[in-house]
């Protein structure tokens, strides 16, 4: 009888196992965002943790790893977390072409596990209301005239608002001087405080224009945006230039797929959640959903094709 109830518990156990094995996420999950707190990707972020909370059944903490153009965050996961689901980062555009500015510890490829792709940035600049440049070429016209004195914050060198002035500079023949910060709640203070003279950066600004602190002069999408169409885009301008930035959710290399599925699946219903799309519209960012293969695919081409701007740009790691 013995017998036959030990085998009958051994038979329970064995039972149970894949059932606690299926049980993820158990605990709360971090995502890094690999910039400062107040800036537009903390912002969305931290919205986007809450919701994915209600379809993860568990708590999402959002950690801020900022430093190194956005490139902390993301290699903080892949060298030291376990590819158990429970420590991810948000990957943007960035990490690309910073790939081929500098060595970098770990391959950007091969070293994560996409998850999903979430959203994209809209660009723009910016300057204080009370600033003499009314528009884009008044900016423009000063600093042909001052060479390396015109100043601009960005988020980092190597980030996207970097690289775009620094591509309008090619293009007009000017010199600006960059001021380089950790991320956006940083430059804002920087141009709020004077200390530049503009600001490169995503929608970030967007509240302190609403609020008619800043005034933005241009921004570097396909179209004018929804929330001021009144600015020009680059395009508009003459320039010939489309910035966008898209972004999205990654763990570390060799996640179990059946972990994955789990978390794609979450975060696919947080990102189409009517909550979710509120804040997307506040930010004036557009929705950029791509499944863990598709997102895959976008890191391998995409590290790929932004090699030939950094080498336009004359920024290639020598």
């Amino acid at each position: 009888m013995h017998s036959v109830a030990r085998k009958l518990a051994l038979l329970g156990l064995f039972l149970a196992l894949p059932a606690m094995a299926q049980e993820f996420p158990s605990r709360p999950i971090t995502l890094i965002c690999p910039f400062p707190a107040g800036g537009s990707t903390d912002t969305h972020l931290r919205r986007f943790a809450e919701i994915a909370a209600k379809y993860l059944g568990q708590t999402v903490l959002i950690e801020n790893r900022p430093g190194g153009g956005g490139t902390v965050g993301p290699g903080h996961v892949t060298q030291t977390a376990k590819p158990d689901g429970y420590t991810l980062s948000q990957m943007h555009m960035g990490v690309f072409r910073i790939a081929h500015m500098q060595k970098l510890p770990w391959d950007p490829v091969r070293d994560f596990t996409y998850l999903i792709g979430v959203s994209g940035y809209t660009f723009g600049v910016v300057v204080k209301s009370d600033s003499p440049f009314k528009s884009f070429r008044d900016l423009l016209d000063y600093a042909k005239a001052n060479p390396g004195k015109m100043s601009y914050a960005s988020t980092g060198t190597g980030t996207s608002p970097h690289l775009m002035m620094e591509e309008v500079a090619i293009k007009t023949g000017v010199e600006f001087l960059h001021v380089p910060f950790k991320g956006s709640a940083d430059s804002t203070q920087a141009l709020m405080g004077g200390h530049v003279m503009a600001q490169s950066d995503s929608s970030g600004w967007g509240r302190f224009v609403d609020a008619g602190q800043f005034r933005l002069l241009a921004t570097f999408g396909t179209q004018r945006t929804k929330h001021w169409p009144s600015v020009p885009t680059a395009n508009d301008l003459g320039l010939g230039m489309v910035y966008s930035s898209p972004y999205g959710i990654v763990g570390s290399r060799g996640m179990e797929p059946r972990i994955v599925k789990i978390l794609h699946d979450g975060f696919r219903k947080t990102l189409y959640d009517p909550e979710h799309l509120k804040v997307l519209d506040q930010l004036d960012q557009e929705l950029w959903y791509q499944s863990s293969e598709d997102y895959s695919k976008y890191a391998r081409e995409t590290l790929q094709k932004e090699r030939a701007l950094i080498e336009r740009l004359g920024l290639l790691a020598k």
